[in-house]
């Protein structure tokens, strides 16, 4: 995992209240999160991302993922740098957890 990875998922994600899966396996990809009960997948972008190359990679993965009922949402790992506590209220709200309103 990257250092934004494992920010996520030690300061927020391994301690809600629902499932989230770290490098899950799902069709023939390998997605950083997932969250089977919502049908989520979290990423986290690096500059690679926003490359032709990677970005055209990830509009594919995101539309076969999308065809199997799976909503992608991405963060730039600046985003998770900057604005950590942000990044956890969308998820939250994403997410329907408690806590959303709040935040």
């Amino acid at each position: 995992m990257t250092k934004e990875e494992r920010r996520l998922w030690y300061d927020f994600l391994k301690q809600l209240p629902v499932t989230v899966n770290r490098q899950k396996v799902i069709d023939c990809y390998i997605v950083d999160f997932y969250c089977a009960s919502r049908k989520l997948v979290i990423e986290l972008d690096g500059s690679q991302h926003y490359e032709d190359k990677g970005a055209d990679a990830d509009r594919e993965r995101d539309l076969a993922l999308n065809r199997l009922g799976i909503t992608v949402v991405r963060y730039s790992n600046e985003e998770v740098n900057r604005n950590f506590e942000n990044v956890c209220a969308d998820l939250l709200m994403r997410l329907s957890l408690p806590g959303a309103e709040e935040a």
